[in-house]
């Protein structure tokens, strides 16, 4: 039997999402600065910068997760990397074109685990939910999974989306039933989430973080005619065909800085982007 003092019921970490046996803190406030970072820590703090951690409950059950993210556990609890002889190059393949660690750790048993505090938005997600087929995650989202929750990289239907999508030709998808954890570059209240049934999305950048596995995903011209997507100044577009789920970040970091730099609007280099608004 352990007692925790100060774990659960500190007062500076605050429950904001849960799901499964995931439970998300976010710290109100880092108290651990010294009068050089206090200004900047201010700031950070009142711009949602905060750090934010996974704690997992198991009671009997077993969940992967990325190497290195545990930070501490209690409890009659096990783990094992699920590497062997067999499996180590194709292990060791799928982390190289995923960008993600070589070998999950499994845990299981019963008791908590707490993972590394994070700056990063954590977004815990229904793998049943995004449908039979599953759910693909742009690189680096991946966190943690209950271990009845399939993993497998897939690779792009077509070139096109691998050259000129941004997202790489290999992606890690999970399906199956229970949960997921992952690192989001921006919080769920920013997030678009678009059900497409029979229908098409059309997204101009790489801002889709996770998206259906039932989709196609292609890289299309906005026009048919090249002058056409010369007048519009778009391009080509990720674009997402036929019945499930996307999920877009809007305002990923790096996304607007064509708008801010380059706005339709923009008379100068020293102009506003707002300032055609008052003519």
């Amino acid at each position: 039997m352990i007692r925790y003092t100060n774990v659960f019921d500190n007062r500076n970490m605050l429950l904001i999402e849960q799901g499964g046996c995931y439970f998300v803190y976010e710290h109100q406030m880092d108290r651990s600065n010294t009068s050089i970072s206090a200004a900047n820590a201010y700031f950070m703090r009142e711009m949602n910068v905060k750090k934010r951690q996974v704690l997992c409950q198991l009671n009997g059950t077993s969940l992967r997760m990325q190497a290195g993210a545990m930070q501490w556990m209690t409890g009659n609890i096990q783990m094992k990397t699920g590497l062997n002889i067999g499996n180590v190059l194709g292990k060791a393949i799928k982390a190289k074109v995923t960008g993600e660690s070589l070998a999950k750790p499994i845990y299981e048993g019963q008791g908590c685990i707490m993972l590394e505090p994070t700056y990063n938005h954590i977004l815990i997600e229904d793998v049943g939910a995004w449908g039979p087929n599953g759910v693909v995650l742009d690189d680096g989202l991946f966190l943690a999974c209950d271990s009845s929750v399939e993993e497998k990289v897939i690779a792009r239907h077509n070139i096109s989306s691998a050259v000129f999508g941004g997202e790489g030709i290999w992606n890690l998808s999970l399906r199956g039933q229970g949960f997921c954890v992952l690192e989001s570059p921006v919080p769920r209240e920013e997030l678009f989430v678009f059900d497409l049934d029979n229908d098409v999305l059309k997204i101009d950048g790489n801002m889709a973080i996770a998206w259906s596995a039932s989709l196609q995903f292609t890289v299309e011209k906005t026009s048919k005619s090249l002058i056409g997507s010369a007048i519009s100044k778009e391009g080509l577009v990720n674009v997402y065909r036929g019945t499930g789920r996307v999920m877009m970040a809007p305002t990923i970091p790096g996304t607007l800085d064509k708008f801010e730099n380059n706005g339709p609007e923009q008379k100068s280099s020293n102009a506003h982007p707002m300032s055609s608004l008052g003519d």
